[in-house]
């Protein structure tokens, strides 16, 4: 099995107004020694924008800035901009980031040249109720979990056409893949993929069109022990000589209640629809008291790496209160995936 060393908490809430309550979920990406952290700062009421902090190496904080870099703005994201990821694709950094106008959950993304100045370039979810794309669902015979989503999240006012696809766990590809832009998404309660030329073609109708063969875009789906309720991508793909590595979250559901573990798989790079290897049990759970305990209990919650030389460090959200990572031997993981692959 591969050597996971926890790391310990890397960042906490402060006395700053925006990060007063939590601070987790951070999107990370390395440059030259540095790693660059955007992540969940959520002021006290649950108003989540999105800080920054700057690490020197992988571990030690040397900056943080005093005001959020995103916050919210706009109606669709008026009660808050969440979990963000970032990939650098061409010259272009990519934002995706989950905006959040307190009933339904959209992905919204933003753009930078220098990881300063971030704008901000709209929507892209695919606006589709579920009781559009329930009846895409029933054509393609998908299991019974794809059916459910409304019921969790639908109030006595609301009906069928009001509950939206949530828009969460979008994850880019840090480069085209075939030509085309790839996106990792999740409609619980599996990890999918969807393939675009421009952020401009993400309409209703593409969404549509998306929803009638979603069976053909699945990337993982639940199957492990650990695996009980749901799966999301976690931090973007790390294109490796064997495949593209992908760090995600599953969710259980247990007798203590939902519990968020960290699990890998490894991917094809012509074709992320095949799974060369995938570990049977969790790469890492949540077992220390920063993990256990929090605004949400038992969640360990990956959503941005970085690699310095063969050691792979993975940057999560820990009980919904603070940011901790993990470490290991990128090697280790990937040998162990392809053994797993080949069995």
């Amino acid at each position: 099995m591969v050597k996971i060393k926890k790391e310990g908490i890397i960042l906490e809430a402060s006395k700053l107004d925006f990060e007063n309550q939590a601070v987790l979920n951070p999107a990370t990406i390395k440059v030259g020694n540095t790693v660059h952290m955007f992540y969940r700062a959520v002021h006290e009421g649950n108003l989540s924008s999105i800080g920054y902090a700057q690490l020197e190496g992988p571990l030690k904080v040397v900056k943080k800035a005093k005001s959020p870099v995103l916050k919210p703005k706009f109606p669709y994201e008026i009660h808050g901009t969440e979990d963000p990821r970032i990939v650098k694709i061409g010259n272009t950094y990519y934002m995706t980031y989950m905006a959040y106008d307190n009933k339904n959950v959209s992905t919204a993304y933003a753009i930078s040249k220098d990881l300063k100045k971030f704008t901000k370039k709209g929507e892209i979810s695919s606006f589709l109720s579920y009781a559009e794309i329930k009846k895409y669902f029933k054509k393609l015979d998908m299991p019974e979990e794809y059916f459910n989503f409304d019921l969790y999240n639908k109030s006595e006012k609301d009906t069928a056409d009001t509950v939206y696809v949530w828009g969460k766990d979008a994850v880019l590809f840090p480069k085209k893949i075939n030509g085309k832009y790839a996106m990792l998404h999740r409609v619980l309660p599996n990890i999918h993929i969807a393939y675009f030329d421009d952020f401009k073609d993400l309409t209703h109708e593409y969404w549509e069109d998306h929803f009638k063969h979603l069976k053909d875009f699945i990337v993982i789906d639940k199957k492990h022990w650990f695996e009980s309720r749901a799966l999301g991508a976690g931090a973007p793909p790390i294109e490796t000589k064997k495949g593209w590595l992908m760090i995600y979250h599953a969710i259980e559901n247990s007798s203590e209640g939902r519990i968020y573990r960290a699990g890998a798989a490894l991917l094809d790079k012509n074709d992320p629809t095949k799974v060369i290897g995938r570990l049977k049990n969790p790469l890492f759970s949540p077992k220390e008291e920063w993990e256990l305990k929090g605004d949400v209990d038992n969640v360990v919650f990956p959503s941005g790496t970085a690699v310095f030389g063969s050691k792979l460090y993975i940057y999560y959200g820990a009980a919904d209160k603070r940011i901790a990572a993990v470490s290991l031997n990128i090697n280790e993981l990937l040998d162990e995936l392809i053994k797993k692959g080949n069995k």
